[in-house]
């Protein structure tokens, strides 16, 4: 094999979903949910790499939790993860986040919010769950709710948004400050695909737990969702926390491209194992002393 398809081969490509820059000004609907940035290799390609880079997010996952968890100001990952219904959130926990120690890892799903909850200010809860030193925290929904479903139903006006806006990009800053790398994604899902994979949830027994009638009335509201969701990436996007928009109509591109987000976040940190705060060859002689 030249050298020029070893270069070019799925294997060494690296996906990277659409960064949205600071300042971008483009709409989210010119942006293809089928198309592949970083990667021209197939399915089978993509599950390979799936598999293939499954161990390298492992080890410096284990790192980062050896050489951070419990550390007054230590570096940990958030990954907020954003997405209309059937975009693949669940698949993103199950094949890209579910492939790590789970006890170095603290996922939250930010439903409606409590009575409870609701007499704070609406980044109470998210604050609660922000991760801890050595850990990689994951929103499966989050505060962007907030400024997605309220605008798109007038539950909060477009003064109140922008203001909305302002908290969380100082809110975000603060995190960055303390030590937390942000991996902001939004899954870029077609209104067709969506409806196809809905279809599928009412067609077959075992998806119908998965189907919520209250997605179809959300499907009605699609084009002022992804209005939105354009909105809020121009908004919120910001050089320590930009967004990606990772195309989600195929899912197997989705989760490698979503691998390879937390891949670089963790690389850019480049956590190390941690020394040892004993004598190592003295620990050696003693449990040789316990052996047979």
């Amino acid at each position: 094999m030249s050298k020029k398809s070893k270069k070019n081969s799925p294997s060494d490509q690296t996906p990277t979903g659409f960064l949205i820059e600071s300042g971008w000004k483009g709409e989210v609907t010119d942006l293809d949910p089928r198309a592949t940035p970083g990667f021209d290799g197939k399915k089978d390609d993509g599950k390979e790499v799936l598999t293939k880079r499954d161990s390298a997010l492992d080890e410096l996952q284990e790192r980062l939790y050896a050489a951070h968890h419990g550390q007054e100001g230590g570096r940990s990952v958030l990954l907020v993860v954003q997405g209309m219904d059937t975009s693949g959130k669940g698949g993103i926990m199950r094949h890209v986040v579910g492939n790590v120690d789970p006890q170095g890892v603290d996922i939250a799903a930010f439903k409606a919010p409590t009575p409870a909850e609701k007499r704070h200010d609406f980044l109470w809860r998210i604050r609660k769950r922000t991760p801890a030193p050595g850990i990689i925290g994951v929103f499966d929904r989050s505060h962007y709710e907030d400024v997605l479903i309220h605008r798109v139903h007038g539950w909060a006006d477009a003064k109140e948004i922008r203001e909305r806006y302002t908290a969380i990009n100082a809110f975000e800053r603060e995190l960055s400050e303390a030590g937390t790398t942000i991996v902001k994604v939004m899954l870029h899902i077609s209104r067709q695909e969506q409806g196809e994979r809905l279809m599928e949830r009412l067609e077959r027994s075992d998806k119908h737990w998965k189907f919520n009638p209250g997605d179809v009335d959300e499907r009605q509201h699609w084009d002022s969702y992804m209005d939105a969701y354009t909105k809020a990436l121009r908004g919120t996007s910001t050089v320590g926390a930009p967004w990606t928009v990772v195309p989600a109509d195929r899912k197997w591109y989705a989760r490698i491209a979503v691998q390879q987000l937390l891949l670089n976040a963790l690389e850019g940190i480049d956590p190390q194992w941690p020394s040892a705060e004993f004598d190592v060859e003295e620990q050696i002689g003693r449990l040789r002393e316990t052996m047979d």
